[in-house]
């Protein structure tokens, strides 16, 4: 390849930018390409091989800024639950780059990285396995909306321009111990449901002093499986992804082989770590999201299983120098 590739990669100081960059750099396949990271509210820092341009993705002239001289575009940002800004940073944003892509003279490949959320998450029962075939079904809520869009929008620059692209279609991505405070029973909790609000402050409270898990049921008081990446396995899926001749203007879940069972979890956590569980009744539905797909094409194979996710999660301790921020809600 030419020392002058180029990936640039929006939201590049989140949760998958940060690890694509650092294992990006690291992979003697890329040696002589370079990183251009797009910034908004936090920045990262120049190096030889990282450029980075600041500013906000709904403006037309930092895109252009950004895409000029790319080769590849890793599309990242987003403003989750936030009806007041999503337009303009899903849709808008990536409007800009896709249209300065299409003009560009050394534009070869773009990737985005979409969501369950745009076929339902486990907000919908789902009988059947659920490949990238399934109807897009956008579960109530703007971020569930906008992964449609943005699904749809590169389908039609495929079907309008014949440009290079690909979407992997990814669950909740993991990393530290995201999975283990997605279980906690305080405020804490990361993402939903909250579970202090199924059962009430003073419960809640007993149940952070035992370690308690609680077990989402659904409406018929059956575990719900849910699916989940971990953040070095959707990574991986990435970088197989870049310049792959299989790729090309399709779509890939990039999930664990299977989803995580709430029973199972229980069980596991029991055994290992001798922590007791509660079973709660939800609204929700189990969900297996097929990732055959991206095995086959790509010669992709997570790493991660409940065992390694849950262990991974359980055994991380933060230092003081890296506490849990949410930078968006939802």
């Amino acid at each position: 390849m030419s020392g002058t590739n180029r990936v640039l990669v929006t939201g590049a100081a989140g949760k998958v930018g940060q690890v694509f960059i650092r294992r990006f750099l690291s992979d003697p396949r890329f040696d002589g390409w370079k990183v251009r990271a797009l910034c908004h509210n936090r920045v990262l820092e120049r190096t030889e091989r990282v450029e980075v341009v600041r500013g906000a993705i709904q403006d037309r002239a930092v895109v252009n800024e950004a895409t000029e001289g790319v080769s590849h575009v890793l599309h990242l940002a987003t403003s989750k639950e936030t009806p007041e800004t999503i337009m303009d940073v899903a849709i808008k944003g990536m409007f800009w780059l896709l249209e300065a892509c299409r003009v560009s003279p050394t534009f070869e490949q773009f990737i985005l990285i979409g969501g369950d959320a745009g076929v339902g998450h486990f907000v919908y029962p789902h009988p059947v396995p659920v490949t990238e075939a399934q109807k897009h079904s956008a579960y109530p809520g703007c971020y569930a909306l906008s992964k449609v869009l943005e699904e749809v929008m590169l389908e039609q620059y495929y079907i309008q321009y014949g440009l290079n692209g690909c979407c992997l279609r990814a669950p909740w991505i993991m990393e530290k111990d995201d999975f283990k405070a997605q279980l906690s029973f305080g405020d804490d909790v990361f993402g939903a449901p909250r579970w202090r609000e199924l059962v009430g402050a003073e419960a809640a409270e007993g149940y952070v002093r035992s370690g308690t898990v609680p077990v989402m049921l659904d409406p018929d008081g059956k575990p719900v499986k849910r699916n989940f990446v971990h953040v070095e396995d959707l990574v991986a899926a990435i970088l197989l992804a870049i310049n792959h001749e299989k790729a090309r203007q399709q779509t890939f879940n990039i999930c664990m082989d299977e989803p995580v069972d709430y029973g199972e979890l229980a069980r596991y956590l029991e055994a290992t770590r001798g922590l007791p569980s509660v079973r709660l009744k939800t609204p929700f539905h189990s969900t297996w999201l097929d990732n055959s797909k991206a095995k086959f094409l790509l010669g992709w194979r997570p790493q991660y299983d409940l065992a390694r996710l849950t262990d991974a999660a359980f055994d991380y301790v933060r230092g003081p120098d890296d506490q849990r921020i949410t930078w968006y809600p939802g």
